[in-house]
């Protein structure tokens, strides 16, 4: 399935799986364009969660999803 994703959708994709979950800043930002396509073919998946205990706002965050 991944024949269908771009060369640089690939590398993100990669960086994701890697990382485990990954806060949405942290994708350089060259590569950052390429979210929203992994996130519409379903690679990907978008959530939102404290980024550290004492913080109360909401941060985003992607994880690969298991197929």
């Amino acid at each position: 399935m991944q024949e269908d994703l771009t060369e640089v959708e690939r590398e993100v994709y990669a960086l994701i799986q890697r990382a485990g979950d990954l806060m949405a800043k942290d994708v350089p930002f060259k590569m950052a364009g390429a979210v929203p396509s992994l996130v519409r073919k379903g690679f990907v998946e978008v959530y939102k969660r404290p980024a550290s205990s004492s913080s109360q706002k909401k941060q985003k965050f992607l994880r690969a999803k298991t197929k």
